[in-house]
């Protein structure tokens, strides 16, 4: 099913998140597509990297690269009158909004005892309310229209929560339940939403992931985890999918096979499922302090930080294909690689 087009018969697409990692595959996918590709991200510069990738093939479907086009806008997700004033400026410019995908997150990884308020809120603010703001924002236009395409990324995290990544989990979960119950909603309206379940991913984040225990120890696992081949889905197969997912209007896309084993094993047995990812969180590396916090600080090492201090040939040997997603999906700039080495 084919969504509407706006002016001049062009077909309009929104992404949060779009300057690095994921969401710049996927407005790469986009485009390669024939969409117009509004993308957002806070940084200005790396959305203008995003571009020039995306302008110049260096990103996406090689093939088809520029049927389209990319524009870089800079909008915090987590600012719903930010986000609304984007909306509308989008559709004031190309006279509708057709698809739209919320991508942008942050992944702080470490244990309960490393943990604040601060850090919830963080993982809330962007990964939960992120969503509900571009969902709002773009739904009155697609319900008027009678036609429009939503997906908002979740997570396996987002279906079973994992250790040491305890505030994902609870926005991701978020993030599920609103696009599943947008389905219910939406129903007979012609605007559809698809939950995207991704597990990992071969897309460079591991470099922009935020510690808050003992990080070079849970570097020394998580990075491996997010690039090795037989755990690890590649950036531009996930991006493909998901683009195929949402275009056809699908409820869900689940993208690796430990995501769908996880998702029905937990849904058979959850109670055994969590018996096992205790004894999984005891093997995990533990953090500072006796317990979680209440204070608002959000403190963290990046992951760039934790590969130097950790400073393991082991761990870069087995990051290397993360490492290199990293440098060609502008999760790293040149700087950074050179800064880490």
């Amino acid at each position: 099913m084919q969504t509407p087009t706006g002016q001049d018969g062009r077909r309009c697409a929104v992404v949060a998140g779009a300057s690095r990692g994921l969401g710049l595959l996927i407005s790469a996918e986009l485009v390669a597509r024939g969409y117009r590709v509004h993308g957002c991200a806070r940084d200005e510069a790396a959305l203008d990297r995003a571009a020039r990738l995306i302008t110049q093939g260096r990103v996406g479907p090689q093939e088809t690269a520029g049927t389209g086009s990319f524009v870089g806008d800079v909008c915090d997700v987590t600012d719903a009158e930010a986000v609304e004033a984007w909306v509308a400026g989008v559709r004031h410019e190309e006279g509708q909004v057709d698809v739209a995908i919320h991508v942008a997150g942050i992944i702080q990884v470490g244990p309960l005892e490393s943990t604040s308020l601060g850090h919830f809120r963080a993982a809330i603010d962007t990964m939960l309310m992120g969503p509900v703001h571009l969902c709002l924002a773009v739904l009155p236009s697609m319900l008027s229209a009678g036609s429009g395409r939503l997906g908002v990324v979740s997570s396996v995290g987002g279906v079973v929560a994992v250790p040491h990544l305890l505030p994902y989990s609870v926005a991701k979960f978020g993030a599920a339940a609103l696009t599943e119950g947008l389905r219910s909603e939406l129903s007979g309206t012609g605007v559809t939403a698809t939950t995207i379940i991704p597990g990992l991913m071969r897309t460079g984040g591991h470099w922009h992931a935020q510690f808050v225990g003992d990080a070079p120890k849970d570097y020394a696992w998580f990075a491996p985890g997010a690039s090795m081949p037989l755990l690890s889905v590649s950036g531009p197969r996930a991006a493909r999918r998901i683009v195929d997912a949402v275009l056809a209007g699908r409820p869900q896309v689940e993208l690796t096979p430990l995501t769908w084993v996880g998702r029905r094993v937990h849904g058979v047995a959850p109670g055994t499922t969590s018996r096992l990812l205790g004894l999984v969180a005891r093997l995990l590396p533990r953090g500072q302090g006796s317990g979680p916090s209440m204070s608002s600080d959000a403190g963290h090492v990046t992951g760039a930080r934790a590969r130097r201090d950790l400073g393991s040939r082991v761990v870069d040997a087995l990051s290397v294909l993360g490492d290199r997603a990293a440098r060609r999906h502008n999760e790293a700039t040149p700087e950074e690689v050179d800064r880490v080495g």
